[in-house]
C-alpha cells in the first residue's frame, strides 16, 4: 500500500551519526539521511496506541477516535478510518479536525505522513480539505511519536455507517444530493464490525465478511516472540478459541502480527468475549515461557509462519 519516496537529506549542521528520528534504531545517515528510498516497517512503534492505529489503518471500515495529543489545546482532532473522498484531512466549518487513516501514502513512513497531515490541518482555514499528503507540504520531519501522548491508547468508536461524515447543521439544512449519494455508496460496502471486549484485551474485532465471520486481534509483541507463543499453544492443541472457532492464520501489518480465527456466523460478537478472555490468559502464559521450543513446537511455528499474509 505504501509507496517509496526519496528520503530527506540531513539538514546543514546535523550530526549524521545521531539516531534517526523515525525510530528505526539506525543512525540518521543510514536511514532517512541516506538519500535512498526508505520504508519504515513499524511506523507506530513506541506508542501505546500502536495496535489501535494499525486496526484503523487496515481493518476497521468506519471508526473514529479522539486523538490524544501530547500538547492538547486548539481545535479538537479526531482520527478516522476513511474521510469523504478518501481525504487525508478535513477541517470542518467549526474548526474541528478530522484525520484519515486509510489514505494513499506519500512516503514509506505512515507516521510521518499522518503527522504532516495534522500539521497542515492545524494551520488550514475552516472548510478546507487535504486530498493527499504530497511533497508540496513543507516542514521539518515530524512523526506521530512527536505529537501524540505516547502512553495513551485510543478510545475507538466503531460505527455501523458513515453518518458521522455529516456534522449536524445548525440551521437544520439537509446535505446536498452529491453528499447523500456519496454517503449511500460508502455505506453499501461496510462489513459489519464490532469490538470484542474482554479483560486485558485491546484491538480485537469481530467482522462478518458475508460468507464467514472472523475475529482479528492486533497484537503488540515482536513477531518472533508472538509466533513462538502461538506455536507452543498449537503444539498443545490450545490455539483455537473454541472447538468451532479454529485459528485461520495471521496478517502481518506495519510490523505487527494480527492473528485471525474463523467464527460461527450465528453467534453475536459479544459471545466471543469469554472465549477470547480465556485464550488471552493462555497466550500470556505462553509468552512468559523462555525455554527453547521443542521439536513439535518448532514444526508448529513453521506451519504457522506459512499461514501469514503481509499487507502492503
Amino acid at each position: 500500500m505504501a509507496k517509496k519516496t526519496r528520503a530527506k537529506a540531513a539538514p546543514a549542521g546535523e550530526n549524521p551519526r545521531r539516531p534517526c528520528p523515525c525510530g528505526s534504531g539506525k543512525r540518521f545517515k543510514a536511514c532517512h539521511g541516506a538519500g535512498d528510498d526508505v520504508i519504515v516497517i513499524r511506523p507506530f512503534e513506541g506508542l501505546a496506541a500502536e495496535c489501535d492505529l494499525v486496526a484503523m489503518r487496515e481493518f476497521l471500515p468506519s471508526a473514529t477516535a479522539p486523538l490524544p495529543l501530547r500538547e492538547p489545546g486548539g481545535a479538537p482532532v479526531t482520527l478516522a478510518t476513511v474521510l469523504p473522498g478518501a481525504a487525508a484531512a478535513v477541517v470542518r466549518p467549526d474548526g474541528s479536525i478530522l484525520l484519515g487513516m486509510q489514505v494513499q501514502a506519500h512516503s514509506g513512513d505512515l507516521s510521518a505522513d499522518l503527522a504532516k497531515a495534522l500539521r497542515w490541518a492545524q494551520s488550514a482555514e475552516p472548510g478546507s480539505a487535504l486530498p493527499v499528503v504530497g511533497p508540496g507540504i513543507a516542514g521539518e520531519l515530524v512523526r506521530m511519536q512527536d505529537v501524540l501522548d505516547a502512553e495513551a491508547a485510543l478510545d475507538v468508536t466503531v460505527h455501523a455507517d458513515f453518518g458521522w461524515w455529516i456534522p449536524p447543521a445548525e440551521d437544520g439544512a439537509e446535505p446536498s444530493p452529491d453528499v447523500t449519494a456519496a454517503l449511500e455508496r460508502a455505506n453499501k460496502v461496510i462489513m459489519p464490525t464490532e469490538p470484542v471486549a474482554a479483560p486485558g484485551v485491546r484491538a480485537a474485532y469481530w467482522v462478518d465478511t458475508g460468507s464467514k465471520a472472523h475475529l482479528r486481534w492486533v497484537r503488540p509483541e515482536p513477531e518472533e516472540a508472538l509466533l513462538a507463543a502461538l506455536a507452543r499453544l498449537q503444539a498443545r492443541g490450545e490455539l483455537a478459541l473454541t472447538d468451532d472457532a479454529r485459528y485461520a492464520g495471521s496478517f502481518r501489518a506495519h510490523g505487527l502480527l494480527v492473528p485471525v480465527w474463523d467464527l460461527d456466523r450465528e453467534l453475536h460478537a459479544k459471545e466471543w468475549s469469554e472465549p477470547l478472555s480465556a485464550f488471552s490468559e493462555r497466550l500470556d502464559a505462553a509468552l512468559a515461557e523462555d525455554a527453547p521450543l521443542t521439536d513439535a513446537e518448532r514444526r508448529a511455528r513453521d506451519a504457522l509462519a506459512g499461514k501469514q499474509i503481509t499487507l502492503r
